[in-house]
């Protein structure tokens, strides 16, 4: 956004931008009481429409007091830093994030605390190469005909940058609506099925990398939960019969019990498919482990071994023999650690 214009209003206005681009991810200092707790206020305070002007006050602050202890000096004296314009920037980058972690599957909470409900766009992998491309182009390929403008000889015609970064940001918009389209078709596709003879609740198309046509099918009916790829571009879902069920299980005292943890609470308001799976530990221990997992991450591959079926955003709860919470859990097998629940 400063390289399509805005640096050219103010001085600060690139570092401002940056730093407001990045201050809603302030709540990672969460995890320092714990991953629960780190859990529970991701994407919480900082990814609000209130928290985006404090984020911005704390950029705009620092950055006039890095303006104060250079000296007051900015790379052009003819422009000025504008501190008020500084401020909108502040909010326009904040802003911007809330979008951009809008569109994936995780989601935000941008009314809070008048609310606390999750939105999400749902149209792009949490990591999308593809947006990252366009961006990076945007800012690589001004400095390279720089370059070859300095070895030709070429007179500098003033700041570059302003067109590759502004088509880079209609190259992103451009994208949004392709998967916007296409997950509207992935939707009706799912939609228009029944499953075991029963309509679904709900349906839900998350996103794969890369792909805008590959998408992954939650849905939900009285008694399951069905899974299946979806190719938009297809007029069936899942023509090789990879579908697969995951019946509801049976609400007992020991998944009430889980529920009832911090961590459980925590999972529960995010998860938007959540199901719970219990183990029962062996003597002389005793006790269970309640494990969560929210369906919209089972399908989602490793993005290094291409693993499917893990617990992407997993959790548990080690209750005792009297459904006392014993711990957290997190991880599997060598790598399992309990840790204290924050209650």
């Amino acid at each position: 956004m400063g390289r399509a214009g805005l640096n050219r209003k103010t001085a600060l206005a690139t570092l401002t931008l940056t730093l407001a681009a990045e201050a809603p991810d302030l709540d990672v200092i969460g995890r320092f009481w714990g991953r629960a707790v780190g859990f529970e206020h991701h994407r919480g305070f900082t990814h609000s429409f209130v928290g985006v002007p404090l984020d911005a006050i704390v950029v705009v602050g620092f950055v006039y007091l890095i303006w104060r202890l250079r000296g007051r000096k900015t790379k052009d004296p003819n422009l000025p830093p504008r501190w008020g314009v500084l401020f909108l920037y502040a909010c326009l980058a904040g802003l911007s994030h809330i979008l951009l972690d809008f569109t994936n599957n995780y989601g935000v909470r941008p009314f809070w605390p008048l609310s606390e409900k999750w939105y999400s766009w749902d149209i792009v992998f949490i990591v999308e190469p593809v947006m990252l491309g366009l961006l990076f182009l945007g800012l690589i390929v001004p400095p390279l005909f720089s370059l070859i403008d300095r070895e030709v000889g070429a007179r500098k015609r003033g700041p570059r940058g302003r067109v590759a970064a502004t088509l880079a940001l209609i190259g992103v918009v451009l994208m949004w609506g392709v998967r916007d389209y296409e997950h509207r078709r992935a939707l009706n596709a799912l939609q228009a099925l029944t499953y075991r003879g029963v309509d679904p609740l709900r349906v839900s198309a998350y996103p794969a990398m890369v792909n805008p046509f590959h998408w992954y099918g939650v849905m939900e009916t009285p008694a399951f939960f069905a899974l299946a790829p979806v190719d938009s571009m297809q007029p069936e879902v899942d023509p090789e019969g990879r579908m697969a069920i995951r019946y509801k299980p049976e609400e007992t005292a020991i998944t009430l019990a889980a529920k009832k943890s911090y961590v459980g609470r925590a999972f529960l308001d995010w998860a938007q498919y959540p199901i719970t799976e219990t183990e029962a530990l062996e003597d002389p221990q005793g006790g269970y482990i309640v494990r969560f997992q929210d369906l919209r991450y089972v399908q989602v591959p490793n993005a290094f071994g291409g693993d499917r079926g893990r617990r992407v955003l997993g959790m548990g709860v080690k209750l005792d023999r009297n459904l006392g919470v014993e711990g957290d859990v997190y991880g599997e097998g060598k790598d399992q650690v309990v840790v204290k629940d924050p209650n």
